[in-house]
C-alpha cells in the first residue's frame, strides 16, 4: 500500500482551511433543510401530481445518503482536494440549474444532482479537517467549529428559507448557492493541500455498486412506505456484507473498522441520536405553521435560539472532548438534547413562545451542538490514515440513515393520534426516548483522554 501524506498547509492558510470545510458542511446540511419552508410556494409554481412534491426534499437526500460511502472512499483513493473541488462544483451547478428549473422533473432532478455533490464533498472536507488538524487542542476548535456549522445548518435553513420565500423567491435559495459555491471552490483550491490514501489500490466495483445501490433502495423504501423497495435494498445491503467479508481483495469497508470502540460507539450514537435530531425541524416547523399559525418568517426566527445554542454548544463543551474523554461530552449533549426534547412534548394550549418554546429550543441546540462535534471526533479519532475518508463517509451515512428511519417512525406515530397538535407533542415525546436509548452506545465510547 502506497499512502500519501498530505503536504501540510501554511500556517497562514490553515484559518482558510478550516472556513472551507465549516462552509461547505454548512451548505451541505443548509440545502438539506432550506426547502422545507418553501415547499408549499413551490407547489403553486409547478403543479406536483399526487404527493410528489415531497420529491423536491427526498431526491436530495435519497442521493446524498446513498452515494456517502462511495464518496469518502474515492476521496482516499483519488485525492481529498480533488474531491472536495469536484464535489462543490457538481453542488454549485446544480444548485444553479434547480434555481432556474422550468418544470417540476427538472427541479428534482437538479435536486438529486445536489445530493449527488453533497456526498462527495462531505465526507472529503471532513477528512482535509482531520488529517490538517492533527493536534488535539488545535483539532478540538477545528471540530467544534465544523459541528457548530454543521449543526446549526438546518436551524438557519428553516429562518433563510423563511426570508426568501416571504420577501424575494423560493428560486433564490438555490441560486445563492451560486457566489457562495465560487467562493468556496476559490478558498479550498487556494488552502487545501492534497492528500490521499492507498495511491495504487483499486476501488472494489461490487462493493460500491451494492452499498450505493441498497442504501438508495432502503432510503427511498423508508421514505416512501415502499416495503418491496425497502426488501430489495436489505437483500443488496447483505450482498455488501458479504462482498466485504467473502469476496473482495481490497474491500471499500474493511468490517475491521469497527472494532475501534470509539468509532462504533459514535456512529450508533449518530444512527439514534439522528432519529430525534434531524426530525426536529420536521415536525418543530408543522408545530408552528400548523398549529401555532405563524408565517414562514416567523417560523425561522423562533428557530434562532436553537441555533445561539448549537454554536454554544459546539464552541463551548464539545471542544473538549480530548481532555473529558468522548463518553462524558456525548452523555451531557445527549442528556441536555433529552430534556430540551421532553420539554418541548409538555407544551399546551395555549402555547406562549418565552414560556413554551424558547427554553426547550436552547437546550436542544445545546446538546445538538455538543452531539454532532463530539460524534465526529469520537468516529474519526485513532484511525489509520488512509481510513480517514471512509470514517467521515461512515459517520454521514448512519446519520442520514437514522433521519430517515427516525422520520418514517414519527411520522406514522404522529398521525395516528386524533389531532395535529396532539400528533407533533407526541413525536417530541418519542424523539427524547430515542435520545434516551441513544445513551446506551454512547456509554460505550471511550471514558477519558488518553495520558502520555
Amino acid at each position: 500500500m502506497v499512502t500519501v501524506a498530505p503536504r501540510t498547509s501554511s500556517p497562514s492558510r490553515l484559518p482558510v482551511v478550516l472556513a472551507a470545510c465549516c462552509l461547505g458542511q454548512f451548505m451541505i446540511i443548509l440545502d438539506g433543510s432550506v426547502m422545507n419552508v418553501a415547499l408549499g410556494v413551490i407547489n403553486e409554481t409547478f403543479t406536483f401530481r399526487g404527493n410528489t412534491l415531497q420529491w423536491v426534499a427526498n431526491s436530495y437526500a435519497i442521493i446524498y445518503a446513498g452515494c456517502l460511502l462511495l464518496g469518502g472512499r474515492l476521496a482516499d483513493l483519488y485525492g481529498r482536494r480533488r474531491l472536495m473541488l469536484i464535489g462543490i462544483v457538481i453542488f454549485t451547478v446544480a444548485s444553479m440549474a434547480a434555481g432556474i428549473a422550468f418544470n417540476a422533473t427538472t427541479l428534482v432532478i437538479a435536486r438529486g444532482f445536489q445530493g449527488l455533490g453533497a456526498a462527495i464533498m462531505a465526507p472529503a472536507s471532513l477528512t482535509v479537517l482531520g488529517t490538517t488538524f492533527t493536534d488535539g487542542p488545535a483539532r478540538a476548535k477545528a471540530f467544534g467549529l465544523w459541528g457548530a456549522a454543521a449543526a446549526s445548518g438546518g436551524a438557519i435553513g428553516v429562518l433563510l428559507g423563511g426570508i426568501f420565500t416571504e420577501w424575494l423567491s423560493w428560486r433564490w435559495l438555490l441560486l445563492i448557492n451560486l457566489p457562495i459555491g465560487i467562493a468556496l471552490y476559490s478558498m479550498a483550491a487556494y488552502s487545501v493541500k492534497e492528500s490521499r490514501s492507498a495511491a495504487d489500490n483499486k476501488l472494489d466495483i461490487p462493493g460500491a455498486l451494492s452499498i450505493t445501490a441498497g442504501l438508495m433502495a432502503l432510503v427511498y423504501g423508508i421514505a416512501e412506505g415502499s416495503l418491496p423497495a425497502i426488501v430489495v435494498g436489505l437483500v443488496v445491503l447483505g450482498f455488501f456484507l458479504l462482498d466485504q467479508a467473502k469476496l473482495a481483495k481490497q474491500p471499500l469497508v474493511p468490517l475491521s473498522f469497527f472494532r475501534n470502540r470509539s468509532v462504533t460507539a459514535a456512529n450508533l450514537v449518530a444512527l439514534v441520536a439522528s432519529g430525534a435530531i434531524f426530525t426536529v425541524f420536521y415536525f418543530f416547523t408543522l408545530y408552528m405553521q400548523q398549529v401555532l399559525g405563524y408565517s414562514p418568517i416567523h417560523t425561522g426566527l423562533a428557530y434562532l435560539p436553537l441555533t445561539v445554542g448549537v454554536f454554544l454548544g459546539a464552541r463551548g463543551l464539545a471542544p473538549h472532548v480530548t481532555s473529558l474523554g468522548p463518553k462524558r461530552v456525548l452523555l451531557i449533549g445527549l442528556s441536555l438534547s433529552a430534556a430540551g426534547m421532553f420539554w418541548l412534548a409538555t407544551a399546551s394550549a395555549p402555547v406562549s413562545y418565552f414560556a413554551d418554546l424558547f427554553g426547550p429550543t436552547i437546550l436542544l441546540g445545546l446538546g445538538q451542538g455538543v452531539v454532532t462535534t463530539g460524534t465526529a471526533l469520537a468516529a474519526t479519532a485513532d484511525l489509520p490514515y488512509h481510513q480517514a475518508g471512509l470514517a467521515s463517509g461512515v459517520l454521514n451515512t448512519t446519520r442520514q440513515l437514522g433521519g430517515a428511519v427516525g422520520l418514517a417512525m414519527l411520522v406514522a406515530i404522529a398521525n395516528s393520534q386524533g389531532s395535529l397538535g396532539n400528533g407533533y407533542l407526541l413525536a417530541f415525546a418519542v424523539s427524547g426516548v430515542f435520545l434516551l436509548v441513544s445513551l446506551i452506545p454512547a456509554s460505550f465510547a471511550p471514558g477519558g483522554a488518553k495520558r502520555e
